[in-house]
């Protein structure tokens, strides 16, 4: 019988001696904002628990009622199998260096094979120092501006938090709340929009001259077919044209009670 792979969870996230509360908070928010939920803190200058990281999170108290303290990196990272260290400095210690795409990848891959992940985040002003960096098992870089290369800690979190979560998508708007579906209209629809847009165009006399009417109605229904037109969208600029042609509308009940067949500006 072959045993079932559970996956681990999104990554750890931990901080080293994190200073400020507002930048443990603004962590937090954007580990919730993609899904991640194991926050871990290591030293924090001011304490734990700290209002100032309460209020800054913004709402993402699951994340920060969750939070473990702990003494040491060892300590923290002691039950993870794969780490990340986050770095913008060159380092002596010889470690593969990835991006945060790459990252990304490799630990939503580590997770479906219910593999536990981290990455360290290291102290605002300093960074990650080596004997840190080297409990980990690979570093994680930025690609920042050489000439301005430091990133709050918050920041960090986001970008690989973000990388994170796409390397669950098929693509990269999969999964998105706002995404609705777009069916394109019935040709027939369509065929009664070129004719009305046909119709009015003739009485405007935009075919000029006759003989090229032709070859411009078909570069007409070529832009519009390109459009992949809805069938609102076909509805409104049907509208549209009926609004230039100055044809009368439906009858329609106004804000007074009043039944009117005229147009908005002509109410």
């Amino acid at each position: 019988m072959t045993d079932t792979i559970v996956e681990a969870g999104p990554p750890a996230v931990v901080l080293v001696a994190p200073q400020l509360g507002e930048n443990i908070g603004t962590a937090a928010r954007a580990m919730a904002n993609f899904g991640l939920v194991d926050l871990r803190l290591v030293n924090p200058r001011d304490g734990w628990p700290n209002e100032k990281a309460v209020a800054a999170a913004s709402r993402a108290d699951h994340v920060i009622d969750a939070v473990r303290v702990f003494g040491s990196v060892a300590d923290a990272v002691a039950d993870l199998a794969f780490v990340y260290a986050t770095t913008a400095r060159s380092r002596e210690v010889a470690k593969p260096i990835v991006g945060p795409r790459e990252a990304g990848g490799r630990l939503r891959a580590y997770a479906n094979k219910g593999v536990r992940t981290g990455i360290l985040f290291g102290p605002e002003r300093t960074g990650l120092n080596n004997e840190d960096v080297s409990l980990a098992d690979e570093i994680l870089t930025f690609p920042v501006d050489p000439t301005f290369s430091s990133i709050n800690v918050a920041q960090s979190v986001l970008l690989i938090a973000y990388e994170w979560r796409i390397s669950g998508f098929s693509s990269e708007d999969a999964g998105l709340p706002f995404a609705v579906d777009r069916l394109p209209a019935a040709k027939d629809d369509l065929f009664r929009l070129f004719e009305h847009l046909e119709t009015a165009l003739d009485a405007a006399g935009f075919f000029r001259p006759p003989e090229k009417r032709p070859h411009m109605v078909e570069g007409l229904r070529t832009i519009l077919n390109k459009a992949n037109l809805s069938e609102q969208e076909v509805r409104t600029l049907r509208g549209v044209i009926a609004a230039f042609q100055r044809r009368p509308t439906r009858p329609r009940e106004t804000e007074d009670g009043n039944v009117t067949d005229a147009r908005g500006d002509e109410a």
